[in-house]
């Protein structure tokens, strides 16, 4: 089984439209590589819960953006778009283990004007104690798809959708990563399976202080597709509940964060 595909247009842009002026990532301008996973239905449905909540995001006005998996650097690139990175001073963050999809997703931040740090590490690590609950805003489009255990980590294009038993290995080990790099006003916006029993993982987060709730879903034949939203509530909702607004908005400061010169001796 590989990771399932709705099969749409998405984001048809005249060639004349300036590249910095559109909401979404042109499917054009994407890097690719074959070792690279390129965006597919659940990337699509990852930006589509984006935009359905960027009203939302906009009054967050998040400091910290990342993507943990960035691959094709398709929904970095989107975020970066649709939330910008003047008017707020976003900073955004890009990390894969796959060094030819760090490469891409440089590639496909460049064609469309914008700018993100992106590192080649496993989830977050070397990251999350410099960032530890300082990122507004954390996406992930996991590899959800339920394998055997020996394919999860493998190398090329396998390791992108090998999630092991139920597909959940990996998504395992992000949970607790994402937790110590949230921020307390952090949104945190994840792609499942139904076969990754995704009302579990709402009730595991619940346990860790976060609601939650779908917003996006999308069927095949065979599976349906869910985006997750989680955030820390002191009385968090125990399933998946129905789209509601997340927590009020605070803005939070880049001068509070240790090692910021690190980040700005990168650019």
């Amino acid at each position: 089984m590989t990771k399932v595909h709705f099969h749409m247009a998405h984001n048809e842009v005249k060639a004349s439209t300036p590249k910095n002026s559109f909401r979404t990532a042109r499917i054009q301008l994407v890097g690719r590589h074959p070792d690279v996973y390129e965006p597919c239905d659940d990337s699509f449905a990852l930006v589509d819960a984006l935009l359905a909540d960027r009203s939302n995001l906009l009054e967050l006005r998040p400091v910290i953006c990342m993507e943990l998996g960035s691959g094709s650097g398709y929904v970095i690139t989107s975020l970066a778009l649709m939330l910008g990175q003047e008017e707020f001073g976003t900073h955004y963050f890009a990390t894969d283990m796959n060094e030819d999809a760090t490469r891409v997703t440089v590639e496909t931040l460049e064609a469309h004007g914008v700018h993100a740090e992106v590192i080649s590490t496993d989830i977050a690590s070397g990251l999350s104690k410099r960032l530890a609950r300082s990122v507004d805003v954390i996406v992930v489009n996991p590899p959800y798809v339920p394998t055997p255990e020996d394919e999860v980590g493998s190398e090329g294009l396998t390791a992108a959708w090998a999630g092991g038993e139920n597909g959940r290995t990996v998504i395992d080990r992000f949970l607790p990563v994402i937790d110590e790099l949230l921020s307390l006003r952090g949104w945190f916006y994840m792609v499942t399976l139904t076969a990754n029993n995704p009302s579990q993982i709402c009730r595991l987060m619940r346990d860790k202080g976060y609601a939650s709730r779908i917003v996006v879903q999308r069927s095949t034949e065979e599976e349906r597709l869910h985006v997750l939203k989680f955030w820390r509530d002191a009385e968090a909702a125990s399933e998946c509940p129905s789209p509601r607004k997340g927590p009020p908005t605070r803005r939070s400061s880049l001068s509070q964060l240790p090692g910021l010169s690190f980040w700005k001796s990168t650019n």
